[in-house]
């Protein structure tokens, strides 16, 4: 059965949406069957894969309309897209009966046929996160080297307590992703000190170096090993997903 994992940060401009497209394709890179779920209504994941007008999207799933419909990125990548209507989805889905299961029913069928399953939530701790939270194993959360970056965190630690207290027991926060970093600023390395004293063996020792091609990638619609194979970038989050497959 696969790992369902969810990447979430309310703060944006983490490197949330970069650390799911790499991370997927670094674990396909390395012969597992990935998922990735966009649950952003800014459909950032998705045009980042270049699909701009896809046919099925988690819009219509959650509303029950349709199934899951992934599109193939790769033989072993492939992705349930996104769509600006999303945004209308919290609204509509507010009286649902179990609202916030819908996504874990939708996910459920799934299970078996990925090693991963990959879920970027929107940044912002609405139904559409809280779904995405209900559902997932374990919860990765990108980070900035900056201290704004960290003091945002309460709220994300304070919303995983209650999830897991009454949806989703078995959620813990099992990753934290330290992104844009430049080891040549002291700033970064005392933020970078101080996030490891508070999340401690939960921060992965690979840290993804600030890079131009990580920010040039979605432009093109490909992922970093498509675009630029030997930047920075695409060492750092193959050496990332190495560390998340040992992990488990």
């Amino acid at each position: 059965m696969g790992y369902v994992i969810a990447f979430s940060n309310h703060k944006g401009g983490v490197g949330k949406t970069t650390s799911v497209v790499n991370v997927g394709a670094a674990l396909s890179n390395k012969q597992k069957k990935v998922l990735l779920i966009d649950m952003d209504p800014q459909a950032n994941l998705t045009q980042s894969l270049g699909i701009n007008k896809p046919e099925y999207t988690i819009y219509e799933a959650l509303k029950g309309e349709e199934e899951l419909f992934p599109i193939e990125i790769t033989e072993t990548m492939y992705l349930v897209a996104s769509t600006l209507d999303l945004s209308g989805a919290e609204i509509e889905l507010s009286s649902e009966a179990g609202r916030e299961y819908i996504l874990d029913e939708l996910i459920e069928p799934h299970r078996e046929k990925y090693d991963y399953i990959l879920i970027d939530c929107p940044p912002s701790l609405g139904l559409l996160t809280i779904n995405a939270l209900t559902t997932a194993d374990e919860l990765y959360i990108p980070l900035q080297p900056h201290y704004l970056a960290i003091k945002g965190l309460t709220k994300i630690i304070e919303v995983k307590n209650k999830i897991k207290k009454r949806l989703n027991k078995k959620l813990e926060i099992t990753g934290v992703i330290v992104t844009q970093f430049d080891r040549r600023k002291i700033l970064h390395r005392d933020v970078n000190e101080t996030i490891n004293t508070y999340f401690q063996e939960k921060v992965f020792e690979t840290k993804i170096r600030d890079n131009i091609a990580l920010a040039e990638a979605p432009s093109a619609g490909f992922d970093i090993f498509r675009y630029a194979p030997k930047c920075n970038g695409a060492m750092d989050y193959m050496k990332l997903a190495g560390e998340i497959i040992e992990r488990h």
